[in-house]
């Protein structure tokens, strides 16, 4: 299982950014998939997901303003973020879990996941 993010970068309060995750040795849709991010000094706080049956959950904290997606044919997860305030400052991870063959195709665990990605670093400037 690999996971390698891009799309970080410097934008600036209310702008947007699509960061993308391409996954290989394993096929996405069969698992969990989700956003961490951690910025310094802080814990590391999950994003989003996405279960293996589509359904989503997200942070309060960016309810209305990121939106995770998944694209079966290339293997691949995004997160869309809208509005970026200072605070969504942070390094991203992607990250992806077998829960499903376990718990079932709702299986979205937003506490934590089992395969990581190296992340990709946000910085939104006010």
């Amino acid at each position: 299982v690999q996971l390698q993010a891009s799309g970080g970068g410097l934008v600036q309060a209310g702008g947007s950014l699509r960061l993308s995750c391409a996954a290989s040795g394993f096929t996405l849709e069969h698992y969990a998939i989700g956003w961490f991010r951690q910025a310094p000094g802080k814990e590391r706080e999950g994003v989003s997901c996405m279960s293996s049956s589509g359904r989503t959950d997200y942070a309060d904290s960016v309810k209305g303003r990121f939106t995770i997606s998944r694209d079966s044919a290339k293997n691949t997860v995004y997160l869309q973020m809208d509005s970026l305030k200072p605070e969504d400052t942070a390094v991203y991870y992607c990250t992806a879990d077998d829960g499903p063959k376990l718990y079932g195709s709702s299986w979205c665990p937003l506490w934590g996941m089992d395969h990581w990605g190296k992340g990709t670093q946000v910085t939104v400037s006010s």
